[in-house]
């Protein structure tokens, strides 16, 4: 099998690979890049291993004129930048020591001992510069099938690193055949060293939850992690029973990560998966707005259409009542509305905190008319 895209034969791509393996080394497109492109799913980061150790990478890509940056090196990896294109470079490794949260490696000239560290068999694929498929642990078949599995043995993998865990629903929901459900032997081992959650930092487990909640349709994830216990572990007091509805109520076009997480629900979600300040300000918006019956037009007035929308398909989804018709294009003239009345209108009459009662008061008559009254409405 042969992988084809335009990223494979790019010019900074191919001239990289030409680099290392003219310098006597081996070269492979390995990981996320590999199983898109055979899946035909976007290409994002491309990723290169080899067998030059990082320092000798640094050298071959300075001397071939591309930018070399050390971002790794005591991982073995090097991000190189060739005709403008980012790359990383990563010598192929074994893992000499893990502890749930990271892993002391020793560097391998040997593709089997790399695909072997790897955390599911879906990403063990490699790749020539040709883009001939290398596949040393017989992962094709399951990424073919849409099959997320454990390299080995499930629970091995995962107490190497136990993010591992919510990666491994993570890529259920992205890449997994929902008809298939998930691996049993993954979901037990995941369901078995849940406790490991707790050693990973909140921010590693707030970047993993982003990706889940961003999947197309990770209900059958969330489900998944509620029956095991994991999602109570990562959220307590949350429940992944309205998921499937707001999915319904999204028609193939998925909110925003945070209103998944707004029907989800839970204790001190802020702190838990520390949110920055905008995203809990924007999640804060969605959960105050969802029990109110402010309009489209008013909601896209206050926070704009994005948000607007989350509020909307929170509401559905809390209540199971279909979404006001033309609630987009309502929202949209929300959005362009300019409120008529500004402060000059009401001086020298009014000053201080009695000025900004009038303009409040003013505003919410405005809002509630559908946008609809005038200055000379509203000073009537």
């Amino acid at each position: 099998m042969k992988i084809k895209g335009p990223w494979l034969h790019a010019a900074g791509t191919q001239a990289l690979m030409a680099a290392l393996l003219s310098s006597g080394h081996s070269a492979f497109f390995v990981g996320g890049c590999v199983r898109n492109a055979i899946i035909g799913m976007a290409v994002g980061d491309i990723d290169i291993a080899t067998d030059a150790l990082p320092e000798d990478v640094v050298k071959i890509a300075m001397a071939a004129g591309f930018r070399a940056i050390p971002t790794g090196m005591d991982h073995g990896t090097v991000t190189v930048i060739a005709d403008g294109i980012l790359q990383e470079v990563t010598t192929l490794r074994r893992d000499v020591q893990t502890d749930g949260r990271h892993a002391v490696v020793a560097f391998s000239t040997d593709v089997a001992e790399d695909a072997a560290r790897r955390d599911f068999t879906m990403n063990a694929l490699y790749a020539k510069a040709d883009g001939s498929v290398i596949d040393p642990l017989n992962g094709l078949p399951d990424l073919i099938a849409r099959r997320v599995r454990f390299v080995g043995q499930a629970e091995a993998r995962i107490v190497e690193d136990y993010l591992r865990i919510l990666r491994f629903f993570r890529f259920h929901a992205i890449y997994g055949d929902p008809t298939q459900g998930i691996d049993a032997e993954g979901l037990a081992a995941c369901a078995k060293n849940l406790a490991g959650l707790d050693t990973l930092s909140r921010e590693r487990v707030g970047a993993e939850m982003r990706k889940l909640l961003s999947a197309h349709d990770p209900a059958l994830s969330l489900a998944a992690m509620e029956q095991a216990g994991i999602l109570a572990r990562v959220l307590p007091g949350a429940t992944s029973r309205m998921v499937p509805v707001l999915v319904h109520f999204e028609d193939g076009s998925p909110q925003s990560w945070l209103c998944r997480l707004a029907v989800l629900g839970g204790e001190d979600v802020t702190d838990t998966l520390r949110l920055s300040r905008a995203e809990a300000a924007t999640l804060a918006q969605i959960c105050a707005e969802t029990g109110t019956v402010t309009a489209p037009d008013a909601l896209g007035w206050m926070y704009g259409i994005a948000v607007a929308g989350d509020i909307l398909h929170v509401r559905a989804a809390v209540f199971a009542a279909a979404l006001p018709p033309q609630w987009r294009g309502h929202a949209l003239r929300g959005v362009t509305a300019v409120f008529p009345v500004v402060a000059a209108d009401l001086m020298p009459g009014l000053q201080g905190p009695a000025l900004g009662k009038m303009l409040k008061a003013l505003q919410d008559r405005w809002l509630s008319s559908g946008l609809c009254l005038t200055k000379a409405d509203l000073l009537a």
